[in-house]
């Protein structure tokens, strides 16, 4: 199907005011990644440009030096950082897609320079996908994104149903169930999943993460533990708290929306509240959080701060984007490595230059690196290893 200059820039547009859905931003790099429509790609670029009010020029930059290097390519011209950053929406397509268009509309000798100077790829690799592994009480392993859609086991009187979306819900069959069966739900690398509890609550499993968790809440309390990365929506009910533990630190709440974040290799626990209230702690202090607050917890020292949260960055994953906001290489890094299940090494010295920017999650790995080689970081991949360069 032929690309339009409409739909181009229908795409570039949606983007620049913040209004493209994941799926429409895959295209629109897919559709730079493969080369569709140059013509009709520059058209809808300058219509945009010519759009930009005078707070959107970015400054100390030359548009027209820019343009001739993202459209028609004389030299390679690596763009720096600052042009990469979120400075405005509508600017940032250009540069945020110009890593992609750069490399596959040079002319073939300067493909070659920017092949030496920029990513090396002996393979591409696929995003994450759903898959996690669901541990019975008993210590039965089931590989659910090999499972067939419905009940895939019974813990005594609570049915474990697999869905046709995937989604894990557990039915208990009968209201007056009083022992305590615990299940484990684990998202390896380049996994990510999602459950709904006995009592309603839905839980979304970033990669490298669990939940352990009651298959039936009895008693005065509602009590889970995670490691990684969870988003909760917590069914309401005021008579049973529900709490989740991550490390040393203690979330309770009575029904809420609310992101965790507490993988092992990050050196703060980070959770955001974006609906209701939670009161978070450890065994030196607390806080209450109230909507758009983020606590960081300080796992050495105690401390508990609270800040004003990014809270459309803290949930990106869930949504399903990457979104950097001033992040450093090494943060980044770390993130890929999750979702795309690959080792990460580094090879001279690392970069102090920070990062930001949208990119959807279902991107390929060479489209990811291709538009963060812009900033002068370069990358291989050989098998799983992912290798920064300088």
């Amino acid at each position: 199907m032929a690309i339009t200059t409409q739909r181009l820039q229908y795409l570039l547009t949606q983007y620049a005011g913040n209004n493209c859905t994941r799926h429409e931003l895959l295209e629109l790099l897919q559709i730079i990644e493969q080369g569709k429509n140059d013509a009709g790609l520059q058209a809808a670029m300058d219509a945009l440009w010519a759009d930009l009010g005078p707070q959107d020029i970015l400054p100390a930059i030359n548009k027209e030096k820019i343009f001739s290097n993202i459209i028609k390519p004389a030299t390679v011209v690596p763009l720096r950082r600052r042009v990469w950053f979120r400075l405005s929406a509508a600017a940032a397509i250009i540069f945020l897609l110009a890593a992609a268009y750069l490399f596959v509309n040079q002319p073939q000798g300067q493909q070659q320079i920017a092949a030496t100077q920029g990513v090396k790829f002996k393979n591409d690799v696929p995003p994450g996908t759903n898959k996690a592994v669901l541990t019975l009480a008993n210590g039965l392993k089931i590989v659910l994104n090999d499972a067939k859609n419905g009940t895939i086991a019974s813990q005594g009187k609570v049915n474990i149903v697999k869905l046709d979306s995937g989604r894990l819900v557990y039915a208990a069959s009968n209201s007056n169930v009083t022992s305590l069966a615990y299940n484990t739900v684990t998202t390896p690398r380049g996994g990510k999943y999602t459950l709904t509890l006995a009592d309603g609550t839905q839980v979304w499993l970033n990669a490298s993460s669990s939940i352990t968790y009651p298959t039936v809440f009895t008693g005065n309390e509602r009590n889970v533990t995670i490691t990684g990365e969870a988003y909760f929506e917590v069914a309401k009910n005021k008579h049973m708290p529900f709490h989740v533990k991550a490390g040393d630190q203690t979330i309770e709440v009575l029904g809420t929306h609310f992101n965790v974040n507490a993988y092992a290799d990050e050196d703060k626990i980070r959770t955001t509240l974006l609906e209701g209230k939670v009161n978070v702690s450890n065994s030196a202090t607390n806080a209450i959080l109230l909507p758009g607050q983020q606590s960081i917890a300080d796992p050495n020292s105690k401390s508990i701060v609270v800040k004003v949260a990014d809270t459309e960055q803290a949930v990106a994953w869930k949504n399903g984007y990457f979104q950097f906001e001033r992040s450093d290489i090494q943060s980044v890094m770390r993130q890929l490595s999750r979702w795309y299940d690959v080792d990460v090494k580094f090879e001279g010295k690392a970069t102090h230059d920070k990062f930001g920017g949208s990119i959807p999650r279902d991107a390929s790995l060479s489209q990811v690196l291709r538009t963060l080689e812009q900033s002068m970081v370069h990358f291989k991949i050989d098998g799983k290893t992912l290798t920064v360069t300088e």
